[in-house]
């Protein structure tokens, strides 16, 4: 039996949270069983809420910056969980990656020079590129239906390139929503075009540890020196222990000229020091957190099987996409023969689920939904049945 609790239901009703307190100034209704963003309805691991505990007990809580402590615990972690070394001197912390994505978006492209994404995407890609008044350039993924997963078309992804002045490519490693772990044939085909070019490419790693087995993340970085001078490789505990409200992100970048760009943006914005919790969750997380996350990871696999196997048994229409990494579950629903606007009333009005509508990761995305399935399993239970509920009664 596991030392850890998933199974616990965790009322976070009342505490201003994002997923369960503000349905309704989002369109939404409150009774809807929200399953949307990628924050867990876990706690922590307790040595990460002792040591902020520690930390408020000090009682004071002035600037901070990450120490040596703190980056022997980064370095540690993927060195030990991913085969990667990363130098202090390419760090900078923001207070997320979404953030250092829209500070790379304006170093390294100028208005009116295009950034490359690959939809279906985290729809805060095209919004961070569309905001800075950049270009916004797609070379979609390919979904092979056959095998319900996707693929790169490399041949369009150059196209793309070539004939739209980027200067930028937003990469999603592992790929959030469609669950791809790409291998390190991809990367580097991708990072061989990119260099080819004259592309930086940046890397979002945000959810690198939760790659399923059978499957092994690769830190872009570690595919060649060539490969890490051009590029931006984005990290965070903050999906792997929970952490998103302390805003506190890893961003390492190998080429000093790339990082000065980087950190000039970065300053532009008026951000310098870090949130002290944040740094001090980080450090726990790293430090004393592995067991926690791999006992979390086996859970968040019993809930993938378990949704595979509900919806195969209820809704055998539905295709869940394979889940390689992340927990994120991505859901063709194009077999109900709904449009998007009927796709959004099933959802919410019939079963009364808040989920992420595949239309907002890109037009690609239309007929999908994806599932966050990082909760006690009787809550995604209770979302199944009300799904499979309403596809019944419609006929």
């Amino acid at each position: 039996m596991t030392d850890y609790d998933f199974d616990t239901v965790i009322d976070r009703r009342g505490t201003g949270s994002l997923k369960y307190d503000c349905a309704e100034q989002r369109g939404h209704s409150a009774d809807e069983l929200p399953l949307w963003v990628a924050d867990m309805d876990f706690r922590c691991p307790q040595p990460v809420i002792d040591a902020m505990k520690k930390r408020a007990d000090a009682g004071v809580f002035g600037y901070t910056e990450p120490d040596d402590a703190y980056f022997a615990a980064v370095k540690h972690w993927f060195q030990s969980r991913h085969g990667w070394t990363p130098h202090r001197e390419w760090l900078t912390v923001t207070p997320g990656v979404v953030y250092a994505l829209a500070c790379c978006v304006k170093a390294f492209a100028k208005p009116g020079e295009g950034v490359l994404i690959q939809p279906p995407v985290y729809y805060p890609f095209s919004e961070v590129v569309r905001d800075n008044g950049r270009v916004l350039v797609e070379a979609p993924l390919t979904y092979v239906e056959k095998y319900a997963t996707y693929r790169c078309d490399f041949d369009a992804f150059e196209r793309a390139i070539v004939d739209n002045d980027v200067k930028l490519f937003l990469l999603c490693n592992p790929h959030n929503p469609v669950g791809r772990v790409w291998s390190r044939f991809e990367l580097k085909k991708l990072g061989d075009i990119c260099a080819q070019h004259g592309v930086v490419v940046v890397s979002d790693e945000i959810h690198a540890d939760f790659a399923r087995p059978g499957f092994q993340h690769t830190v872009f970085a570690t595919l060649g020196a060539d490969y890490a001078q051009n590029a931006v490789i984005c990290t965070a505990a903050t999906k792997s222990f929970n952490l998103a409200g302390l805003q506190a992100s890893n961003i390492f970048i190998p080429n000093p000229e790339l990082k000065a760009r980087f950190d000039h943006e970065n300053a532009a914005a008026g951000y310098s020091q870090a949130n002290i919790m944040g740094l001090t969750a980080t450090q726990a997380a790293y430090e004393e957190g592995g067991p926690w996350l791999d006992a979390l990871k086996g859970y968040l696999d019993g809930n993938y099987g378990f949704l595979r196997s509900y919806l195969g048994e209820h809704a055998p229409q539905l295709k869940v996409i394979d889940l390689q990494s992340t927990y994120l579950v991505w859901v063709d629903c194009r077999a109900l023969g709904l449009d998007d606007n009927a796709l959004q009333e099933l959802v919410e009005k019939k079963a009364r689920l808040w989920l992420d509508l595949g239309a907002v990761f890109g037009a690609s995305g239309s007929g999908f939904v994806r599932f966050n399935i990082a909760c006690p399993r009787s809550v995604l239970a209770e979302a199944l049945c009300r799904l499979c509920t309403a596809i019944g009664e419609q006929g």
